[in-house]
């Protein structure tokens, strides 16, 4: 029985198609550099939620970490999600 190869030739070219512009996106952008300052400010937050309020802002910050394994002692996946933001209000 021959294998019908249109279906899987179009998907094929679709596939590249789409592997060569992300590649063509990938390559024109620039590397972000990474911002030592932010990097320790996240690292000092706290586990959980905090909110902090001015009389002209809010600044909230949020952290997460957790450890997900598989087994006992098996191989496992360190998790740490930090957020920091800020609100301001001004009469102009």
């Amino acid at each position: 029985m021959p294998l019908p190869l249109a279906p899987i030739a179009a998907t094929a070219l679709r596939m590249g198609a789409v592997a060569v512009v992300v590649y063509a996106i990938r390559s024109l952008r620039e590397p972000l550099h990474r911002d030592q300052r932010a990097e320790d400010a996240m690292d000092e937050l706290g586990e959980g939620l905090a909110f902090r309020r001015d009389a002209e802002q809010v600044n909230g910050g949020a952290r997460l970490k957790r450890t997900i394994r598989v087994g006992e002692s098996g191989p496992g996946v360190e998790i740490d999600a930090s957020a920091l933001g800020r609100v301001r209000f001004r009469r102009v």
